[in-house]
């Protein structure tokens, strides 16, 4: 129980002093994206952000996730993403998409994580992200939602 109020005071504190998560716009510009799987669709909304404007302009994408850690699945991009805009370090919750800008790959959480240097958010899925948590490796669409 310790850990969690920790944990919650620590994500309340990075929120007001604004060293976590990059500056969102009030959802006009936001790009909206599905993330394909087996015949399922999940929606996501990427951040008004340059490194999520610049994940949006890889679109579409074919990707195959696997686990790492047993809290996030991860992929790797076709090249980097620009990270000019992005804090040095951001504390992931579940439903997070993400980039670790060190190796250059896709991490999509499922599980809250501790504050991390060089991992930039690009966006969070609208909703459940429980049809990715399976084993194995397998292959994701992702594209710009209609």
């Amino acid at each position: 129980m310790t850990n969690s109020r920790t944990m919650i005071i620590a994500a309340t504190l990075s929120g007001l002093i604004g060293t976590s998560a990059p500056a969102q716009t009030d959802g006009d510009t936001m790009t909206r994206i599905n993330v394909i799987l087996d015949g399922q669709t999940l929606t996501a909304t990427l951040d008004d952000s340059i490194a999520g404007q610049d994940f949006a302009a890889m679109l579409p994408l074919e990707l195959t996730l696997s686990d790492y850690h047993g809290i996030e699945k991860i992929a790797d991009l076709p090249r980097e993403i620009d990270r000019s805009d992005a804090p040095e370090s951001y504390q992931p919750e579940a439903g997070d998409i993400t980039v670790y800008a060190p190796w250059g790959n896709l991490a999509i959480f499922y599980k809250p994580f501790q504050e991390s240097r060089g991992l930039i958010r690009l966006g969070a899925f609208d909703g459940p992200v429980d049809a990715l948590i399976r084993d194995g490796e397998f292959p994701v669409r992702i594209e710009r939602a209609d």
